[in-house]
């Protein structure tokens, strides 16, 4: 309640109504959703702090994994927070000191799997690894091919305007065609993301022409 000075008239604060039950409901699976992206998001960005892209900005590694993220929500629609948590989370088993049971003991086991489903085996030799991936990708999960497509969308666009120094052009070229290979076992799980990345691909090689 307000009283202004000087006058016997009092302003009253009106409570807007209450939501309903279902609204109520809602509301908060939403604010649980906005946690536990948060919570995934802090821990990637502990466990990345010290590592940064190798393009020639050199900007911080968990720039990537949060494009992901937002490459799935903006372009691809996804609502699914789990599969937006494993993107934000699928390079801390591979690119840093983290395993496998500490991402289920803090996030559960359906995050824990699809960040495997995407996670290469670092004790093989790199070749090996981009070899295994064309062949694995076609066998995973949708949601975890959503994440695969994520991920190649932003690496293709990194490779084409931000490559890493000391990549000549016909790596560069070479990595858009292997994505290639990688997206065609994720074909049919997410029209909108397989769009972009095709117009991406067609953008890059044109560039790279030039």
């Amino acid at each position: 309640m307000i009283q202004r000075a000087g006058h016997a008239s009092r302003i009253f604060c009106v409570n807007p109504p209450l939501p309903d039950w279902s609204d109520r409901i809602e509301m908060s699976e939403a604010i649980y959703g906005y946690s536990e992206l948060l919570e995934a998001l802090h821990f990637a960005a502990e466990k990345h702090r010290d590592q940064r892209r190798k393009g020639s900005d050199a900007s911080p590694y968990i720039n990537h994994p949060i494009q992901a993220a937002q490459v799935l929500t903006t372009i691809g629609q996804v609502d699914d927070v789990a599969v937006l948590q494993a993107a934000i989370l699928h390079d801390t088993v591979e690119d840093t000191e983290t395993s496998f049971e500490e991402l289920e003991a803090l996030f559960g086991k359906d995050v824990r799997q699809l960040v495997e489903e995407v996670t290469d085996d670092k004790a093989l030799e790199k070749s090996e690894r981009k070899r295994l991936q064309v062949e694995h990708t076609k066998h995973i999960s949708d949601r975890a091919k959503l994440i695969k497509l994520a991920d190649k969308i932003c690496n293709v666009g990194d490779v084409t305007h931000d490559p890493p120094a000391k990549w000549p052009l016909e790596r560069r070229v070479d990595y858009l065609d292997w994505t290639e290979q990688v997206v065609a076992g994720c074909r049919g799980v997410n029209a909108a993301l397989e769009a972009h990345y095709d117009e991406l691909i067609q953008l890059g090689r044109k560039q790279l022409s030039d």
